[in-house]
């Protein structure tokens, strides 16, 4: 007779006398308990399935984000199972900053939104290449 594993919990949590990031569309700390399988998608830039990228900044996150939820679904994992985010920026701003916060706030769709770090860079891997992101998703193992 085999038990079920039980399905870990991811917990986002924003402390006492830290400020409030959920504006900038992140949670200081993202907790696992329990087993669990971790899934970790590679660095998804703004190029749509046929390498094409857009020179304007809000559609190239846009197209990373949907890349994003694509990489999640194939491991069949979605933006709410996300514990952690990698953003890099080229040329970063406040202005950029607002572009990419409120697309992740419209991708979480009002659920805690996952700790993340942005990094402004001065390049990435394409020429025109924008923005970049990367995630780690917390699954229950697989049976």
């Amino acid at each position: 007779m085999t038990t079920a594993t039980p399905a870990p919990q991811l917990t986002f949590l924003n402390p006492e006398g830290l400020y409030d990031p959920r504006t900038n569309g992140y949670s200081h700390l993202a907790i696992v308990d329990g087993p669990a399988r971790l899934v970790h998608v590679a660095g998804q830039g703004g190029e749509d399935a046929q390498g094409t990228l857009s020179p304007d900044f809000g559609q190239q996150v846009r197209q990373a984000l949907a890349n994003l939820e694509t990489a999640l679904r194939a491991a069949g994992a979605g933006p709410r199972d996300v514990a952690r985010l990698t953003v890099l920026i080229v040329d970063h701003s406040q202005e950029r900053l607002q572009v990419f916060g409120r697309a992740l706030t419209a991708l979480w769709d009002g659920a805690p939104m996952p700790a993340c770090t942005l990094i402004p860079v001065p390049r990435l891997a394409l020429d025109g290449m924008l923005f970049e992101i990367e995630a780690t998703a917390v699954l229950a193992p697989s049976t």
